[in-house]
């Protein structure tokens, strides 16, 4: 799934070390992952914090969880530590992180990114604006926060009714509702105002 070098294997091993808790691990996953914006992420994991389905694997000295959603994105990943003048630096090169990987079978919130991602911010970049997923919240409604030229348009109703929304629950059918959580009085970049 990934590799962690012996340089980075020793350097997350002393950063473990010196916590305070006892038993602390790391927690690798990706966050918005297959979109342009992934980010591959290692994290503190205190004992109890991994999820339930997260995949272990133990190291010379320490546990790494891996986050089970982010499995197919972590592969052919490498994490490595290399020294400098300034002490070092741990890298994560992770190349099918952005990569669009969504089946029919994937979690919600990567089928609804791929859309937004593919479908419907193309069309926003038009006008300078864009839409992100904020959260799922009761297994069936997206909160979205738009930005650039969409934050305090006056035709973001419209955009997001007959555009975001009727693309979102014509092509998901899980979703029942779509909750807009911009600040729309802040118009100072508006495509429309």
């Amino acid at each position: 799934m990934i590799e962690i070098t012996e340089s980075a294997q020793a350097y997350l091993r002393d950063l473990l070390v010196k916590q305070e808790e006892a038993d602390t691990s790391i927690r690798v996953f990706v966050a918005q992952a297959g979109t342009p914006n992934a980010e591959t992420c290692i994290a503190y994991c205190r004992p109890n914090e991994q999820e339930e389905d997260d995949i272990a694997v133990q190291y010379d000295g320490f546990t790494a969880w891996f986050e089970k959603r982010s499995e197919s994105y972590l592969e052919d990943a490498v994490v490595d530590y290399q020294e400098d003048k300034m002490g070092g630096q741990l890298t994560i090169k992770a190349p099918n992180a952005r990569v669009p990987n969504v089946t029919s079978d994937s979690p919600l919130e990567d089928r609804i990114n791929y859309i937004l991602y593919n479908e419907i911010n193309p069309a926003l970049a038009a006008h300078g604006g864009m839409v992100t997923l904020v959260d799922v919240i009761d297994e069936d409604t997206a909160v979205l926060q738009f930005g650039g030229g969409c934050q305090g348009c006056s035709a973001v109703d419209i955009t997001l009714k007959q555009g975001v929304e009727k693309a979102l629950l014509d092509q998901i059918p899980e979703l029942s509702a779509i909750k807009d959580s911009t600040d729309h009085t802040d118009t100072e970049n508006a495509y429309y105002r």
